[in-house]
């Protein structure tokens, strides 16, 4: 009996000195089983399997995260996290199949884990970005396809104050702004406050009708990447900007007559199926069949080429079955398209104080330098650093809709005020060739505020048609109510402006000049209009005064232009004798 109890206990020992090895190799093919379900369940693969999801998977391959896994930004690393997402997202197993969902499918702006568990799991905060320079090309959409570039410095910026650091765009990571959304989406933002250098300073929209008492109850949101990087994976492109890359590359010939205005026009229409869609594309080739038979016959396979690429664009921007494209998802990167930065650098957001959350393009980049196909892009300058200090005013660009004066001039070429032709920095077609919707800055509205009522030929500023000296007073003739009034908004402008835009024919002394006929198309001044038949001609300038002024300071005793003795001309009539010598000076003594 005591043999076979003794046996017993060597089978179980040994039983038990087996188990343990294989008890340890069970968990361990558990756990890497469960790891690898897991990692499964977070991959990108896994998240795309419904067909739904076709947007955000597509947008998804053609991003800077291409190959970060949708549970790196959408989970985050932790255990409870995992269950979490898991426990909230089981709901969709059935929400899926029975087709209980939105479309399109709404961003998860509330559900998304904080910046600093997600984002700073690769992104340094602390790190400064040098500036980068950027070159855009445009294409417009003429028969020529027009090449515009466009080059501009991103001052991206960041790092630390106490470093000399934390400018630029990431200015925002090292100085606390908090803010109240008045929309679910955050494209309406009311209400701003900044900590800078150890100030908290609150701002308020003038639109905003928000009380105190709203404004404290309301929830207020402290400022993090995403605010900005809204659409940093899932971005749907507007469907001009690719073209213009297909463009620029060649994968679309850019030498293919109204190749952007056609595909602008296929691929920037709401379409209900992608049936549709792709009949509206392939009629492109139509087109050149129909208009440009000679070229179609030469260059049928690049119209083939053209029409390839336009359908692989419409494949990445706009998903019909989901009624996704590229306005239904705002992006907050930059702010032409959507308002992005102007959400709050608007010109609009004012503090207690009276100062503005600043409207400034040069915070963020440089002025943009814009040049036509075949031109040179002109050197990229950073005025910051020599600014005058009416540039520092908060409120300065909003002002300098309105207020500009010879003062410019010390810096920038003013030719051609608020104009698009490049030709000066006070005529920049990126500036001044947009309205730039959303924040009313209509830079265009400048030429109609600083034009002259006649100008010899459009765009430029009439000449003066006469000499100027240190005596004369534009305003004894062109001020309001005189003989030849200046527009209603010169009225704020000083006397040393007028030469900065107006230019005299003739100098003090100068010899006449004859009269030269207008160009076919020129406006005539309309003080060449005024002038009677017994006047001199303008390009001669004002007659000089052929006799001693001493005892005959009374001119209209013989130039009244009413008169009959030797009248001025009849564009003189309410002038005053105190005006007379403004533009009429005696003339050079002969002799000892």
């Amino acid at each position: 009996m005591g043999k076979i109890v003794k046996l017993a206990m060597n089978v179980k020992r040994w039983q038990l000195l087996l188990a343990i090895p294989v008890g340890l190799v069970v968990l361990t093919l558990l756990y890497m089983g469960s790891y690898a379900l897991n990692h499964y369940a977070e991959s990108t693969a896994f998240c795309t399997t419904c067909h739904i999801m076709k947007p955000e998977e597509i947008s998804h391959q053609n991003s800077p995260h291409a190959r970060t896994d949708c549970g790196t930004c959408h989970v985050g690393p932790g255990a409870w996290p995992m269950v979490k997402v898991k426990m909230e997202n089981a709901r969709y197993v059935v929400i899926y199949p029975l087709g209980l969902y939105p479309r399109p499918i709404p961003t998860p702006i509330k559900s998304l884990r904080p910046v600093e568990y997600v984002c700073e799991q690769c992104h340094w905060p602390q790190k400064l970005y040098e500036d980068r320079l950027i070159v855009r090309n445009a294409y417009g959409e003429d028969k020529a396809n027009s090449l515009t570039r466009t080059a501009l410095v991103m001052k991206t910026g960041g790092g630390q104050r106490a470093e000399g650091q934390g400018r630029g765009i990431h200015w925002h990571i090292e100085n606390p702004v908090w803010y109240i959304a008045a929309d679910e989406k955050r494209q309406e933002i009311p209400w701003v406050k900044a900590d800078f250098n150890g100030v908290v300073t609150e701002y308020l929209s003038v639109g905003s009708k928000m009380t105190a008492e709203q404004i404290a109850k309301a929830p207020k949101r402290k400022m993090d990447c995403v605010d900005c990087h809204n659409r940093a994976t899932h971005v749907f492109r507007r469907p001009a900007t690719v073209l213009d890359e297909a463009l620029s590359s060649g994968t679309i010939p850019a030498d293919l007559p109204e190749i952007k205005r056609l595909g602008v026009a296929a691929l920037e229409k709401t379409y209900a199926t992608e049936e549709e869609a792709a009949q509206a594309i392939a009629a492109v080739a139509d087109v050149y069949r129909e208009k440009y038979p000679d070229l179609f016959k030469q260059r049928s396979a690049d119209v083939k080429k053209a029409v390839a690429a336009l359908r692989a664009i419409f494949d990445r921007t706009q998903f019909p079955f989901m009624k996704v494209d590229w306005q239904t998802h705002a992006d907050n990167i930059g702010h032409k398209d959507f308002p992005g930065c102007f959400r709050c650098h608007d010109g609009k957001h004012v503090s207690a104080d009276q100062q503005f959350i600043r409207l400034e393009c040069n915070i963020c980049h440089s002025i943009p330098k814009v040049a036509a196909a075949g031109k040179p892009l002109t050197a990229i300058e950073f005025p910051a650093l020599r600014e005058p200090e009416s540039h520092h005013r908060t409120g300065w660009l909003a002002e300098h809709r309105f207020k500009f004066d010879t003062s410019c001039a010390a810096c920038h070429r003013v030719d051609n005020p608020g104009g698009i032709d490049n030709s000066s920095f006070c005529s920049n077609s990126a500036c001044h060739g947009a309205s730039w919707k959303f924040i009313g800055l209509k830079a265009p509205e400048i030429r109609k505020k600083s034009q002259p009522v006649a100008a010899s030929a459009p765009g430029v500023a009439a000449s003066i048609p006469h000499p100027i000296g240190v005596r004369t007073n534009c305003q004894l003739c062109h001020g309001a109510g005189k003989v030849h009034p200046a527009p209603q908004n010169h009225s704020a402008y000083k006397q040393d402006m007028c030469p900065t835009c107006h230019k005299p024919t003739l100098q003090e002394g100068a010899g006449a000049a004859k009269p030269s006929a207008p160009k076919a198309g020129a406006s005539v001044p309309a003080a060449a209009q005024a002038q009677p038949a017994n006047a001199p001609p303008a390009a001669r300038g004002p007659a000089t005064i052929p006799h001693e002024i001493a005892g005959r300071e009374n001119c209209l005793m013989c130039h009244n232009p009413e008169g009959n003795m030797k009248p001025a001309p009849k564009d003189h009539i309410g002038r005053t004798v105190a005006m007379c010598q403004a533009c009429h000076k005696p003339a050079p003594k002969k002799g000892p």
